[in-house]
Order: C-alpha cells, then sequence, then structure tokens
C-alpha cells in the first residue's frame, strides 16, 4: 500500500480540505446529542417551549453546517481519488508499455486488463471512502464514547468495555477478507482470459461448432468467480448481525442503568437520552465499519496486484555504456555466434547462429515451424536479448545503440498482421506520426494496396473495425507492410508476412521493396519468395546448416531440394537442376 499513498502526494491540499471538512461534520454530530438534551431537560421536561425554539434553533443551524460541509467534501473527494485514480493508471500502463517480452510472459494480457480497470476502480473507491467517510466513522467512534464519558460516567463505561470487543472482531475480519478479496480478483483475471480468447477466437468457434464447449469454459470460470465472491461477501455480511446484537444489548443496559440513576437523582433523563444518542451514532458508525472493512479490504489486495506490476523489473533496458549519438546508418548485420533460450527455459532455440547481411541485400530465411527463424528475427530490435554470442549493426553490438535509435530504424512486420482501431490513413501512418500523406500514399504503393484503398467508398479515410475485422488475411498483410515501410527504415524485417500473399502480388511487392535503401531480411515457407533473394539462409533446429542463392542451394542442399520438390513438384525439381 505505501507505494499507492505516494500517488496522493500532488492532491494533499484537497485531501487536507476534505478531512477539515469532515471534522466539521463530525463535530457538530458529536454536539447535537449534547443539544438535544438541553432540549429535554430544559424546554420539554419544564414546559419551557422558548428553550425548545432556542436549541432548537442551534441545532438546525448546525445540520445546515454539517449539510454544507458533506456536500463540499464529497466535491474534494470524488477530485481526489478520480485524479489519483488517473495517475495510478497513466502510471502502470507507461510501465506495461515498457515491459520487454520476458515480462509480458509473467502476466496474462487478461490480469493486466483488469489490473488497470477493475483493481484502479476498487482504489478509487477506497480514496473516496476514506475522504468521505473512513475516518469520520472511527473518529465519531473515538468522540461518541468521549462525549458520553463526560456526561456520564458509570453509563459512558459500558461503551468503553464493549468497544475494544468490536474492534477485535472486525480486525479479524479485515485480515480475513484481504486474502479472500485477493482470490476474487485473481478468479476474474480468469473469467477474463476465456472472455478475450471467445472473442479472438469467435470465427474459429463457429466454423467448428465448438460454442458449447466454450460456454461450458466461460460458465465454470464464472462460476468459481460466483463462489469466491459470496463466500467473501459471506465474511462481510457477518458483521452486521454481530454488531446489532453487541451494540443493541449495550444500548438495552445503558436504558436500564439510566432508569436506576433517574429514578436515584443520580443523572437527567437528557442525559440518558444524550447517551442513547451516542450509543445509536456509534452503532451507525460500526454500521459503517463494514463497508469500509470490505472496501478497504478489496482496496488493499487490489494495491498489492498494481503493486506487483509497478515493482517488476524490466529485464530489457539501454545498457550503462549506449551512446545516445549512435544511429544505425547502412543496416549490415551480423550474427558471431548468437545463442539464446527464451526467460524460463534451459533449451536453446537458437545454436551458435553465424551469418552476415551486406548493406542493402534482400535475405531469406527458411525452415521448418519451430526451427528458430522468428527467434533470430526478434533478436535484432531487442525484444529479446541474446543469451551468447554478438549481434552487430553496421559492426557495432547492438547493446551499444540506445533501444529508441535502434527500433526507429527497423521497420517490423510480424506474423500476425495487428491494425488497430481508425482509418486506413491513421494505420499507416501509426509507423511514422508525422507522414506526410505523399509518404502515406507511396508506402500503399510499394506495399501493392494503394489501388485496392482507392476504389474502397472512403479511400484513405475508410474505417476499419477493430483488428481489421472487414479485410481479407492478405489486405491486413499488405497494410501492416505499408506501415513498416512508411517509416523509411535502414532495416525491414518480415517475419513470414506475405504468406496470405498470391504469387504476383508478393512478386511484385518484393520487387517495389527492393527500391528502398534498406536491408529487406524475410522470413519464408515459399521458395516462390526466397527465390527473389540474394542470398537464402536454411535453419533447422536453431542452426544454420546451409546458406547462399537459389541455384547453390538447390544444387548442394538435400533439405532445400526436398522442401523444392515439396512445393514444386519432383519434375521441376530436375527441370531446374537441368537448366543449370
Amino acid at each position: 500500500m505505501k507505494k499507492m499513498f505516494s500517488f496522493l502526494k500532488n492532491y494533499r491540499l484537497a485531501m487536507g480540505i476534505a478531512w477539515a471538512l469532515m471534522l466539521i461534520e463530525l463535530s457538530v454530530e458529536l454536539m447535537l446529542p449534547l443539544f438535544m438534551a438541553k432540549i429535554i431537560d430544559e424546554g420539554i421536561l419544564p414546559k419551557d417551549m422558548d428553550a425548545v425554539w432556542y436549541w432548537g434553533g442551534i441545532m438546525s443551524a448546525l445540520a445546515l453546517t454539517a449539510f454544507a460541509a458533506g456536500v463540499t467534501n464529497s466535491f474534494f473527494a470524488s477530485h481526489v481519488s478520480q485524479g489519483a485514480g488517473y495517475d495510478i493508471r497513466k502510471s502502470v500502463y507507461e510501465k506495461i508499455q515498457n515491459f520487454s517480452f520476458a515480462n509480458f510472459s509473467k502476466f496474462p494480457s487478461s490480469s493486466l486488463i483488469t489490473r488497470l480497470t477493475n483493481d484502479v476502480t476498487q482504489l478509487q473507491n477506497s480514496i473516496f471512502t476514506a475522504l468521505r467517510i473512513m475516518m469520520r466513522a472511527p473518529l465519531l467512534v473515538i468522540g461518541g464514547t468521549i462525549m458520553a464519558l463526560v456526561v456520564d460516567v458509570k453509563l459512558g463505561l459500558i461503551l468503553l468495555l464493549v468497544i475494544p470487543f468490536i474492534l477485535v472482531f472486525l480486525l479479524w475480519v479485515l485480515n480475513s477478507g484481504w486474502t479472500m478479496f485477493r482470490f476474487v480478483q485473481q478468479k476474474l483475471d480468469s473469467v477474463n482470459d476465456v472472455i478475450q480468447e471467445n472473442l479472438r477466437g469467435m470465427r474459429i468457434i463457429k466454423a467448428l461448432l465448438r460454442g458449447n464447449h466454450e460456454n461450458n469454459r466461460f460458465i465454470q470460470a464464472n462460476k468459481t468467480l460466483m463462489k469466491k465472491t459470496v463466500s467473501a461477501l459471506r465474511l462481510m455480511e457477518t458483521i452486521m448481525p454481530v454488531l446489532f446484537i453487541v451494540m443493541n444489548g449495550s444500548i438495552l443496559f445503558i436504558l436500564w442503568m439510566g432508569n436506576i440513576e433517574v429514578a436515584n437523582g443520580d443523572a437527567a433523563v437528557g442525559d440518558v437520552v444524550a447517551i442513547v444518542n451516542y450509543a445509536t451514532r456509534i452503532t451507525g458508525a460500526f454500521s459503517v465499519f463494514a463497508f469500509i472493512i470490505m472496501s478497504f479490504s478489496r482496496a488493499r489486495a487490489s494495491a498489492g496486484r498494481i503493486e506487483e506490476v509497478l515493482d517488476t523489473d524490466i529485464d530489457l533496458v539501454d545498457s550503462e555504456d549506449s551512446d545516445p549519438k549512435l544511429a544505425v546508418q547502412k543496416g549490415k548485420i551480423e550474427f558471431k555466434g548468437v545463442s539464446f533460450h527464451y526467460p524460463g527455459t534451459k533449451t536453446d532455440v537458437l545454436d551458435e547462429i553465424n551469418l552476415k547481411v551486406e548493406q542493402g541485400e534482400i535475405i531469406s530465411i527458411l525452415g521448418a515451424t519451430g526451427s528458430g527463424k522468428t527467434s533470430l528475427f526478434q533478436l535484432i530490435p531487442r525484444l529479446y536479448e541474446a543469451t551468447g554470442g554478438t549481434i552487430l549493426i553496421d559492426n557495432v553490438p547492438v547493446e551499444k545503440y540506445k533501444l529508441e535509435n535502434l527500433r526507429k530504424s527497423i521497420g517490423f512486420v510480424p506474423q500476425e498482421a495487428l491494425l488497430f482501431s481508425g482509418s486506413i490513413k491513421e494505420n499507416i501512418a501509426w509507423g511514422k506520426e508525422e507522414a506526410s500523406m505523399e509518404e502515406i500514399v507511396e508506402a500503399a504503393r510499394s506495399a501493392q494496396i494503394h489501388d485496392l484503398i482507392e476504389g474502397l467508398p472512403g479511400g484513405y479515410d475508410t474505417v476499419l473495425g477493430q483488428k481489421g475485422v472487414n479485410l481479407s488475411g492478405g489486405q491486413k498483410q499488405r497494410l501492416s507492410i505499408a506501415r513498416a515501410l512508411v517509416r523509411k527504415p535502414k532495416i525491414l524485417i518480415l517475419d513470414d508476412s506475405t504468406s496470405a500473399l498470391d504469387l504476383k502480388t508478393e512478386s511484385k511487392l518484393i520487387q517495389a521493396i527492393g527500391g528502398y535503401s534498406c536491408t529487406i531480411l524475410i522470413v519464408t515457407q515459399k521458395i516462390s519468395t526466397a527465390i527473389q533473394s540474394d542470398k537464402i539462409f536454411l535453419i533447422e533446429e536453431g542452426k544454420v546448416i546451409a546458406e547462399g542463392s537459389h541455384e547453390k542451394l538447390l544444387n548442394e542442399s538435400q533439405l532445400y531440394g526436398k522442401i523444392f520438390q515439396s512445393q514444386f513438384g519432383e519434375e521441376n525439381l530436375e527441370h531446374a537442376k537441368a537448366l543449370q
């Protein structure tokens, strides 16, 4: 919780005003029973209406003052809670944006969404409650007990003896509730995870008639969340019956003892009424404790989950000796004995990789699924850190570059084409925020998507659905490539991002991007793509087993020959060799 308190520093003045107004409201509430005693003893019993009007007028004026203080307090409490919630959410989101891929593997996306939404909301509610009633309730209990002792020590002692028992009970509920609500938030993560997967995979679910199966998965996750929530709320609900039994029993005992004292002349009727009034108010304050404890328990659990994100060490940052002035100029790449395994595993997916790519070359990486092709390319922009060996760009180790400078020089198109809600123009310009319309059109032309865009009713202003749902796979891939090209990168990485294109379109695309002044790296499964490269690297089980031109590999690599044969047939293989 300490880290959460740091977000309140900018709101100290507003918090001070809110608490001052709360104290005014509390002071009035503690004074009203005394004036009620005055009305009874000096007005009602002696039948003096002037005294009733006098003290009643003072009570009314004080009540209006308390009302105004309460309304203003709510305004400042809302300002602080909403402002702090904004700051917390902003800090968590910025932290997530700086996560490495290894950091992301520790937190499912559904959990991060819950932490940014539900958990922050719990904290906002708790901050508002703290400024509005959380401090007021315990102060009312303390102040009410003190005032009861001032009015009549004997009757006040009854409250003094009962309150510690209730406080011990409430602390036990608080600790138990924190643990239970932490489980509730975790189960909420699970429900969000199922929802995300279902919405993302709705097409395949419908196509394969797996709706019932997925519905049962959701029901199971939802039922578990319900059970955990019910268990936590049941514990909270025990507070009220216990409070009312103990406090109402105390009030009955006060009335019984008060009757004896009035009969003996040791107390005035107004004093007994005042103490009963204090006991009633303390009971009301304790009933508010049930809400406060539930709110604080949930906030404590949520604060822990948010701090878990904020305290995460980002394992991929600029090195101490990185040069802020250093930028990629040519795009020459060299891997020297590079090995890599994913965080949390010990098996190398890349083993002693050695390869060199000259400035402006187009190279293709071929290999079976799981051979390490994507892993190889992810090391260039330092999405992951190599666990062995050295990667050089323009003869400089990648660690020497600032991450921002390095990644500004790279156009990266991942396997899954990801588009954002917005217009086509905005999606292309997402690669370069200050891109002009001419640059956007140029990138679209090179990506072989301009004619299609022009044919749409809205042209470049056509709004895309979520993740580009209203486009085909090939269209999404070409838009993603245009987004990378608009950056005018020194290094362009296409990670199997032309798989949905036909041969003719793909050929035009590679020819067009070949005109850019950049080094082009292509992960592909298609020989037709590799043929158009200057050099081909063949990877198997994390090792480069062959490299060279299409003609060289066709003659020297048995594996390459098998791949060619599987895609073009035995006759074409023999024909291709004969032509050489």
